[in-house]
Order: C-alpha cells, then sequence, then structure tokens
C-alpha cells in the first residue's frame, strides 16, 4: 500500500506531445498572483458554464458551442494547475490529489446532468456513461492505493481526449439534433450513440484493467504462498511453545532438586 504522494504519475495521453509544451508555455507565463487553486478555481468556472449552457439549449441550440467554450476553460484550469504547482516547486502532492479528484467528481456529475436536462441527450443514456466514468475513476484510485502508480491515462485515451471528444458531439449535435431512431422507450439522437459508445468503451477499459491489475498482484501474492507462510509461522510458533514449556519443566526440576539438596542439608 501507498498513497498518492509516493506514488508515480504517468499521462501517456494522445495529445500529450502537443498538451505537454503548452502547459509549460502557459505555466511559465502565469502572473504571480494565479496560484494553482485559482487555476482550480477557473476550471470548476468552465464545469459550470457547461451545465448551464446544457440547460440553456432548451431554449436555443446555439448555446452548445458555449458548452464547448466551457470545455476549454474547463481544460485550462484543471490541467494547468498540477502543472503550475510543479514549474514553481510549489506541490502538495495529498492536498492536491483530493481537491482535483473531489471537483473532479463533483464536475462529471454537473456535466452529466446538465446533458440530460438538454433536448440533445437521453438522460438514461447519460447516466450510464457517468457510471462507467465513475467507475474507472474508481479503478484508478484504487490501482494508486495498491500499486503507488497514478495513471491519469489509458491506451492514449486521458481526460483531455474526452474533452475533445465531448466538443466533436457538441458539433454534430449542433447539425444534426433530429432523433436518429425512436423505439419504444425512447428517441436517440446522434449525442447518444456517441455517448453509448464513450460509456461501453469505459466499461471495456475498467474491465480489462480490473482483470489484468488483478492477474498481476494474484502472480505477486499466490495464494499456495500465503498458506505456506501461515503454515510454516504455525509449525514454527507451536515449536517455541513446545521449548517454552520444556524450559520450564527444567527450570522446576532444578529448582526442586536445590530446595530437597537444602531440606537434606538441614536435616544432617
Amino acid at each position: 500500500m501507498t498513497n498518492q504522494a509516493q506514488s508515480k504519475r504517468i499521462n501517456d495521453i494522445f495529445f500529450g506531445p502537443l498538451e505537454r509544451p503548452a502547459l509549460q508555455w502557459l505555466a511559465k507565463r502565469m502572473p504571480a498572483w494565479v496560484t494553482p487553486d485559482t487555476l482550480t478555481l477557473i476550471g470548476l468556472f468552465g464545469t459550470i458554464l457547461i451545465f448551464t449552457s446544457y440547460a440553456l439549449t432548451g431554449f436555443s441550440r446555439y448555446f452548445i458551442w458555449l458548452a464547448s467554450l466551457g470545455y476549454i476553460i474547463n481544460w485550462f484550469g484543471d490541467s494547468l494547475d498540477g502543472t503550475l504547482a510543479r514549474y514553481r516547486h510549489i506541490e502538495r502532492p495529498r492536498y492536491g490529489f483530493m481537491l482535483d479528484h473531489l471537483v473532479d467528481c463533483f464536475g462529471s456529475v454537473l456535466i452529466v446532468l446538465g446533458m440530460g436536462l438538454s433536448p440533445f441527450v437521453n438522460f438514461t443514456v447519460a447516466s450510464l456513461t457517468l457510471i462507467a466514468y465513475l467507475m474507472v475513476s474508481i479503478l484508478v484510485y484504487i490501482i494508486t492505493i495498491t500499486n503507488g502508480v497514478f495513471r491519469i491515462s489509458s491506451g492514449k485515451i486521458g481526460p483531455t481526449e474526452l474533452r475533445v471528444f465531448l466538443i466533436l458531439a457538441n458539433t454534430v449535435a449542433f447539425f444534426y439534433a433530429k432523433p436518429l431512431f425512436t423505439v419504444a422507450f425512447g428517441s436517440f439522437t446522434i449525442f447518444d450513440v456517441l455517448l453509448a459508445v464513450m460509456g461501453l468503451a469505459l466499461v471495456v477499459l475498467y474491465a480489462v484493467n480490473s482483470i489484468t491489475e488483478s492477474a498481476r498482484l494474484a502472480a505477486l501474492e499466490p495464494a499456495t504462498a500465503i498458506i505456506a507462510q501461515r503454515k510454516a509461522e504455525a509449525r514454527q510458533a507451536k515449536i517455541e511453545a513446545l521449548t517454552r514449556k520444556k524450559a520450564r519443566r527444567q527450570s522446576s526440576k532444578r529448582t526442586h532438586a536445590s530446595i530437597s539438596t537444602a531440606v537434606s542439608h538441614r536435616s544432617g
């Protein structure tokens, strides 16, 4: 077991070659009054903007462009806060890890709620996708604790790629907002299909990583070896108990012999 402060951080994403230099460039040019916490709040503002914009698309579908802007603002704050802390050497690993993921969890729920309030997305589809996302998030935290590896990305996909995917989904939905098909339990748009594909991919990712990591840990800690170790410890404990019992008996015999000798001398 380990904590996040000791964990190795892995963020091997598709857009990494573009994103990392851009974040470093931005971090070098941030004013002194801008702190990592300031950027976290900016990211949260982007999330609230996304939620509000999706909710307002019921009045005008043009608000979906504002939701896309919200994803960019969210990326700016959420991706740059940690980079700025590392650039200025003011990291607070445990605090940063906790705050970042508390905000991410709240933001994910808020975004999906906004999607569900829009005419573009079936609320059930959005909710199932959110469940899949939270499952993967929980798995990442579990792996961080058990393996000491904080893996932000998987298969070159990370939060940045998900934002890009959702911006593209917004664009497609704006130009093609009509339902693709209707069934007994509702109508579904192109956004629903794209979101369902994303949710399915997350479920597959969760299943593959769960099985892979569990098998790896099982190999490191085989049950037969643990049972053999427990048996060896039990045998050793039994031997030690018998040794102590034998030593007590011998000590008792010596004591009795000494007493008998002393009594004999006195009687003589």
